[in-house]
């Protein structure tokens, strides 16, 4: 169980954002791409450690839908199709804090592996 309970998900109108409120008071603002590229799901995550892979070409990825999954996460899914990642409250908390930095180490991943936010690519 989660310590931390989102009271509002909110997708922006042009579907590039998430919005998540909880009851602490903590918002955040994330980007569809960030969620996207950072998925939960054994596709980007892989099934061990060392299996993550680097996903190319994200930048204007939109969000067309938001399912709960229990009480404790939901699944988002994605205008590429990727709609398998369930965020939990603590991942969705995590990206929240650390989100920044997160992002920061991909954009340095792409930059390693030449590849680009824009063109997108087979991931690796």
């Amino acid at each position: 169980m989660s310590e931390f309970w989102p009271t509002e998900l909110r997708v922006s109108k042009d579907r590039c954002r998430l919005t998540v409120t909880f009851d602490d008071g903590a918002s955040f603002d994330l980007s569809a791409e960030l969620l996207r590229v950072l998925s939960p799901s054994a596709e980007v995550q892989g099934h061990g450690p060392g299996q993550r892979v680097t996903v190319p070409g994200k930048r204007n990825v939109q969000i067309i839908s938001v399912q709960p999954t229990g009480n404790y996460a939901v699944r988002i899914g994605f205008d590429d199709f990727h709609d398998t990642g369930i965020y939990t409250w603590t991942y969705l908390r995590e990206l929240g804090e650390k989100g920044e930095e997160l992002f920061r180490a991909y954009e340095q991943e792409l930059a390693e592996k030449g590849m680009s936010r824009d063109k997108s690519e087979k991931p690796r």
